[in-house]
């Protein structure tokens, strides 16, 4: 009997009760610096090697960039917790500079698996990167892209002519896939989204949700007259052929947020417009 998939994302209602140590990070606008600063002051910092917690300040970007640096290899991965310091906060935590220790203490845990781009480039180079949000490729050109899309190894979709495609994790299905007027997925949903990004051809074709085992091949035909950048986050590969994508179930990335406001239940909200 097959066993079922692991799921892609889990709310653990506990949060880590034993938290004594904080390393603090922050964005570069004045606002979270000179929040850093008097946090510093109340709570210490301690190197992030040793901390038991990480408290980003910034917006969406900072959060995502301190997830991307403290994720490990395999296995858990440094718990985050983020404060709205930056412009989008739809993954922070409201600021407020007491309490913090309890806050943490009392914090639900959000496990977020990453997705693994391998992008191959007209040279054959492989390169790979890990996304929270989503991986997407996109037209370089005034001319549509042409891509052959095939899901563990069979052709699905022969060809699709579009500004490009995207593959969104649940934690990251409120990014840009929501732009693309992808699904919104529960946080503990077993699928991914894949979307299309302005479909010119099929014209019906919006996109499909795959269970979170999938493996997602990419093909991007007359590549040279046709260029296709593909992008994991933060990190883009230009001129791509071919582009596999799998979501790692082997990293858990661990979000915090206050009760009552954790990931699941904003993407929730998310879905009834508040």
């Amino acid at each position: 009997m097959t066993q079922p998939a692991a799921p892609s994302t889990l709310r653990v209602a506990s949060g880590l009760r034993a938290i004594e140590k904080i390393a603090f990070v922050a964005g570069d606008s004045e606002e979270a610096q000179a929040s850093l600063q008097r946090l510093v002051k109340i709570y210490g910092n301690t190197d992030p090697e040793d901390a038991d917690v990480v408290v980003a300040l910034g917006g969406d970007g900072l959060m995502l960039q301190t997830m991307h640096r403290f994720m490990k290899g395999n296995g858990a991965s440094k718990p985050i917790y983020g404060m709205h310091r930056g412009s989008v906060g739809f993954l922070m935590n409201d600021f407020r500079e007491k309490g913090l220790m309890q806050r943490l203490r009392s914090a639900e845990i959000s496990i977020v698996h990453p997705l693994q781009m391998a992008a191959t480039d007209s040279a054959g180079i492989v390169h790979t990167a890990r996304a929270i949000n989503e991986v997407h490729l996109l037209r370089r050109s005034y001319q549509a892209a042409k891509l052959r899309i095939s899901i563990d190894g069979k052709e699905r979709l022969a060809e699709l002519i579009a500004d490009g495609v995207l593959l969104a994790t649940p934690a990251g299905s409120t990014a840009y896939n929501l732009s693309a007027n992808g699904p919104i997925l529960p946080l503990n949903a077993t699928l991914m989204a894949l979307t299309p990004i302005s479909a010119f051809r099929p014209r019906r074709w919006r996109g499909a949700l795959l269970p979170d085992s999938a493996r997602v091949t990419v093909e991007v035909m007359e590549a040279a007259k046709r260029p296709v950048s593909a992008v994991a986050d933060h990190t883009q590969v230009d001129e791509v052929v071919r582009v596999d994508i799998a979501m790692d179930h082997g990293i858990d990335l661990l979000m915090m947020h206050d009760p009552g406001h954790s990931l699941d239940e904003r993407i929730l909200r998310e879905q009834f417009g508040y």
